[in-house]
């Protein structure tokens, strides 16, 4: 078969199951750390605001609440 490997049907299924719980563990994991990342973009971008724009946005919001 794959250079004279041979993949018996149970070994195929395990490298399959393998691969899909592998791939959603990583998306399951990276989620929290994508929201931090965003998170920490946001505290900066506000950080770098200025006086005016911080009460424009804050005026902002309160219409909407």
């Amino acid at each position: 078969m794959m250079g004279g490997l041979d993949l018996s049907p149970i070994g195929l299924l395990l490298l399959v199951v393998t691969g899909v719980v592998s791939f959603a563990l990583g998306r399951w994991w990276s989620r929290g750390w994508h929201a931090r990342r965003a998170a920490k973009k946001l505290t900066e971008a506000r950080a770098r605001e200025t006086r005016q724009q911080r009460r424009a946005r804050e005026r902002s919001q309160a219409k909407r609440h």
